[in-house]
């Protein structure tokens, strides 16, 4: 059954305008998921790829690929954590500095919202009204100079589920290239591999497309073009190291 699409009648009555405004929702965790999810199966394929093109043993291939979604994922999530907690910082620095002007220079501030209002098409006592208004609310106006000056907004950032939502995305599609070597297969398994990171790319590329509402079909056909172009570069290298070795006598 399809989603039923809220009525736009019932979204804009004032109880529920007031209620968002007052509340301001999280952000999307849907570029974690990506992020997460790409790179899991890119990395953990490059693994498997480079291995097997340089011929090595399955039971090698395994604790590498393992080895793999545990380190690069735990990093990952590191990273996702700590980028989105200084997103959060540069705000709450930013609405300080704020605060700190408008306590410093009102004047000087005040002339900013009316810049920002007049260059919006306000002007006479409609304008005066407006800054008037703004300015005499301490709170409103650190806001309006976030979004109106800064280009800051108050989403909500969480760091922890951002870097949750990627350690969850990474290992579970990362894991999707290993499975035929965890489950003992013989016939073909870096083919299989290939075949599940594609498939893993096309879901994740088609799950970003119904999400956003575009062409899940395109959104999935690119994001499955991009992560198989890093898989063959991956099992590229790998053959041209086994080549080496040979050339070498390893």
């Amino acid at each position: 059954m399809a989603a039923r699409t809220p009525d736009p009648r019932v979204a804009h009555e004032p109880e529920n305008v007031r209620s968002r405004l007052a509340n301001p929702p999280a952000e999307s965790i849907l570029g974690d998921l990506m992020l997460g999810g790409v790179d899991g199966v890119v990395t953990t394929f490059a693994v498997i790829a480079g291995s097997a093109g340089g011929r090595l043993p399955a039971a090698t291939i395994i604790v590498l690929g393992v080895a793999n979604l545990l380190a690069d994922g735990f990093s990952m999530a590191a990273s996702s954590y700590l980028g989105t907690r200084s997103r959060q910082q540069a705000i709450e620095r930013a609405r300080l500095d704020e605060a700190r002007q408008i306590d410093a220079f009102p004047e000087g501030e005040r002339r900013e919202v009316r810049e920002i209002f007049a260059h919006k098409g306000l002007s006479g006592d409609l304008l005066d009204d407006v800054v008037a208004r703004i300015t005499a609310d301490r709170h409103v106006w650190i806001d309006t100079m976030m979004s109106e000056e800064l280009r800051l907004n108050d989403a909500v950032v969480r760091p922890l589920r951002a870097a949750t939502a990627t350690l969850g995305a990474f290992v579970l599609c990362g894991l999707m290239p290993l499975l035929p070597f965890l489950l003992g297969g013989k016939a073909y398994p870096l083919g299989v591999s290939a075949a599940l990171a594609l498939a893993s790319f096309f879901a994740l590329g088609a799950g970003k497309g119904l999400a956003l509402s575009q062409n899940w079909f395109w959104s999935a056909a690119i994001t499955a073009l991009i992560g198989g172009s890093a898989a063959t570069l991956a099992y590229a290298v790998g053959v041209m190291l086994r080549g080496m070795s040979v050339v070498g006598g390893v």
